[in-house]
């Protein structure tokens, strides 16, 4: 396993918001071998968020349906000639592990917020 990393202040964390989503579509991005265009239902909204999944798992479309947890509060961020609203959690990946979504233990309403 990797080093933790340096600790923060419990503020910082405070800051981000974190909430569960619900993955209602996913597309490839044309411009990029590793992005995928999720289009994620937070209940009062929708967003794109752009993650690099894709050669992480053989069905991408397989993640259509999931409830999974996602970073909506950062800035917007420009890949590949899109925009992306958010980030996903993804486990795993900076382990060299196979990747596995970070997801609720039961269904829960979109919009609900972690922590």
């Amino acid at each position: 396993m990797a080093p933790v990393k340096p600790l923060v202040p419990f503020s910082v964390l405070e800051q981000i918001d974190i909430r569960v989503g619900t993955i209602v579509l996913v597309e490839e991005v044309p411009q990029s071998k590793k992005l995928a265009r999720l289009r994620v239902d937070f209940g009062d909204h929708t967003r794109t968020i752009l993650a690099g999944i894709r050669q992480e798992r053989a069905d991408i479309a397989e993640l259509v349906g999931r409830q999974a947890l996602f970073v909506v509060n950062l800035e917007p961020r420009r890949m590949a000639g899109e925009v992306s609203e958010g980030m996903l959690f993804d486990l795993g990946y900076a382990d060299g592990i196979l990747p596995a979504l970070a997801v609720p233990e039961r269904p829960v309403p979109n919009g609900t917020r972690a922590g």
